[in-house]
């Protein structure tokens, strides 16, 4: 397993437009090498939530190098993911190293995330956890 050839990554980025619950899209696919790119941008929803998106990828071996995601509305950062070890918070096990991040005490506040990985495509994962996210608010 592991992330598309680029070709196919780049068309689940491009095609992400279609969601009908996304409104915009910003994201890009840049290449950096043969073998490696970048992925930065912003997906707009209905629900009024942004996800600002920065993956570094290495289609040699499949996989997501780093990730960085946060949802907004407007100026708030109410959630974000991330990859930094915790080895001693037992609830992020499940996950572990993957979790995010939000109120109450967003910094502190850890939560697994489910879906999220290094070696499989992590937006669908994300559009459905900020469609989710924008019905419970």
């Amino acid at each position: 397993m592991g992330i598309p050839p680029k070709e196919e990554y780049e068309q689940l980025i491009y095609g992400l437009a279609e969601n009908p619950h996304v409104t915009n899209s910003t994201l890009s696919l840049y290449t950096i090498s043969a073998l490696a790119g970048i992925v930065e941008g912003s997906l707009y929803f209905d629900n009024g939530l942004e996800l600002r998106v920065v993956e570094a990828l290495d289609f040699k071996n499949n996989r997501i190098q780093r990730y960085g995601y946060e949802v907004y509305r407007g100026d708030d950062k109410l959630r974000w993911y991330d990859a930094q070890p915790h080895p001693d918070d037992a609830s992020l096990q499940p996950t572990f190293p993957h979790h995010y991040h939000q109120d109450p005490d967003i910094k502190h506040h850890r939560l697994p995330a489910p879906g999220i990985s290094f070696t499989a495509p992590n937006l669908p994962t994300l559009i459905a956890d900020c469609i989710a996210l924008g019905q419970s608010a």
